[in-house]
């Protein structure tokens, strides 16, 4: 059955230039043009992972300040001109950024799936850049309360609109490597920050003056860059024809139970227990994961100390200035080791999980985090930094899988006619595991040390036992996750109803049209070279800072 460019592009005479309708594939569409283009959306928005590089820098706005300043307020820190911002007051901004994060992508992820990505791509470049100028205001006229509002509030926005974007194209652009297509865009959020860090480093140094630090600057030109790359990332989403499939696909020949071929409505989705189900695997494996982040320096550093730099007799508590700031330069490495393979988990995780399922993906980052977390103080107590090393590797490497692998997971589960909104309905989980993490392993940490525990491997023992609880609960979540009765799923009829926009959707028989061949040709190539070269400046920078790790 033939079916004409006028059937294909559903209506795209009288679209306007963001809408759905538009951007739907016409023949002799390469379907792997789209991952760069979420790759240029998620590389820009994961410099939120690196925002605090910012902070320091911006303590010394000012200069010098008065005696006075030693009693700010919080309060009096939004509207100060005449005191240095503290780290603590700019940190706010971090918390901002993952709270509405996961508030917007919850709120606003159904709009996406009616407007369609490109929309939801532009509007996540208007606030994230947006919201970078906003902060060079308060820069500017040194108001803290313009950088919580621009980058915290209005960037937080774009955060949750740029990260949600791509995952249901891609879904349905591969839905015979679901998890490989969502890793290869969540990666980017991972590695934003191996990009932007150390630009926003080149920037300010180039920029510092003896009256300016460089932020100000900074901020307008990563806005303007920021701002090119997103936009080339949003017009250059395609959505493929209502029931278009690759050649030689067909949903049956998976052969898998956990894989629908059927649709769960928005509005449906949070009544069922696989929600809340995958929900709590979420929230605990990021939980485990953030607390790991977030104590991986300081835990380094006191419980090698001295062996990190050749003096294997010294404690932390022995060491002296000097030689604390050598083992805070080798912990900063360290802690980009991880950040890749944060990133590198993202991909090869949920690549892996189109192979041996979702499910049983989870099963292996909830049994052999529990072995990891669960050995770490040994090894610790061993003095082994390679294997310690290691084991925090693979356990990063599967904090990040986490986040690539739970859009095909509930894609498998709930179709993939709402899955964008349903994941971002899914990122609250995400939002509570920042709380969760962080405050549990700063909790545990303040009360041994209250107890007198020295810094070592037992301060930071309990602390790794009680993640691997968590990670326990997690795979008990995961062992009660089933397929979904067909209570739930929507009507052949009303899925055809939502999806009648799309010329396909009337046209009969699916099929690939004409569309999603290609592979790597001219046009991809370049495409990813876009996104790759950067990608790439990036872990070469990262694995420079890593190698004093090992000296």
């Amino acid at each position: 059955m033939s079916v004409t460019t006028e059937q294909l592009s559903g209506g795209y005479q009288g679209a306007g230039l963001l809408d759905r309708e538009r951007i739907i594939a016409k023949p002799g569409f390469n379907r792997w043009l789209v991952p760069p283009a979420a790759l240029a959306i998620h590389l820009c928005i994961g410099m939120a992972y690196g925002f605090s590089v910012f902070w320091l820098p911006l303590t010394k706005a000012l200069g010098s300040t008065p005696d006075s300043c030693s009693s700010l307020t919080l309060a009096g820190a939004l509207f100060t001109t005449e005191c240095n911002w503290r780290v603590a007051d700019l940190g706010w901004i971090y918390t901002l950024f993952f709270v509405l994060l996961g508030c917007s992508a919850a709120i606003w992820g159904g709009w996406l799936e009616r407007v369609g990505p490109r929309k939801a791509g532009f509007v996540s470049a208007c606030c994230w850049c947006g919201g970078i100028l906003i902060a060079a205001l308060g820069v500017m006229f040194h108001q803290l309360w313009l950088m919580w509002l621009g980058a915290g509030v209005i960037g937080g926005i774009g955060l949750g609109l740029g990260y949600i974007s791509p995952v249901s194209t891609l879904i349905k652009w591969f839905p015979d490597r679901r998890g490989m297509a969502t890793g290869m865009a969540i990666m980017g959020f991972g590695g934003g920050a191996m990009i932007g860090a150390p630009l926003a480093n080149l920037l300010m140094n180039t920029f510092k003056t003896d009256t300016s630090v460089g932020v100000l600057q900074t901020f307008v030109v990563m806005a303007a860059v920021y701002f090119v790359f997103m936009m080339g990332g949003a017009f250059g989403y395609r959505i493929p024809p209502a029931g278009w499939r690759p050649d030689g696909w067909t949903p049956a020949a998976t052969g898998k139970a956990m894989i629908t071929t059927r649709h769960v409505h928005l509005r449906d989705a949070h009544k069922t227990p696989q929600f809340w189900l995958i929900w709590a695997v979420l929230c605990l494996n990021v939980s485990a994961g953030i607390g790991v982040i977030g104590m991986a320096s300081p835990m380094l550093q006191e419980i090698f100390a001295g062996s990190l730099i050749g003096l294997p007799d010294l404690t932390f508590s022995q060491l002296d200035a000097a030689q604390k700031t050598q083992i805070a330069a080798i912990a900063a490495g360290f802690t980009g080791l991880l950040s890749l393979f944060n990133i590198g988990g993202r991909f090869f995780w949920a690549s892996l999980s189109d192979k041996i399922g979702r499910k049983n993906t989870y099963f292996t980052f909830f049994i052999l985090g529990i072995l990891l977390y669960a050995t770490a103080p040994t090894l610790a107590d061993m003095g082994n930094k390679a294997l310690f090393v290691l084991a925090f590797a693979i356990i990063l490497s599967m904090y990040g899988g986490g986040f690539a692998t739970i859009p095909a997971y509930l894609a498998d589960i709930f179709g993939t006619q709402f899955v964008g909104a349903i994941h971002g309905r899914l990122l609250t989980a995400w939002a509570t595991a920042g709380i969760v993490g962080p405050v549990v392993v700063n909790y545990i940490r303040e009360a041994q040390v209250a107890a007198g525990v020295a810094p070592g491997p037992a301060l930071y023992s309990g602390t790794m036992y009680i993640l691997a609880g968590m990670l326990a609960l997690g795979l008990v979540a995961n062992l009660f996750v089933r397929p979904l009765s067909d209570k739930w799923f929507m009507s052949d009829e009303e899925v055809a109803s939502l999806q009648a926009k799309s010329a396909a959707a009337s046209a009969g028989p699916t099929g690939s049209f004409g569309i999603g061949k290609g592979g790597l040709d001219g046009k991809a190539a370049l495409a990813w070279l876009v996104v790759g070269i950067p990608l790439l400046w990036g872990v070469w920078v990262t694995l420079k800072s890593s190698l004093a790790l090992f000296g």
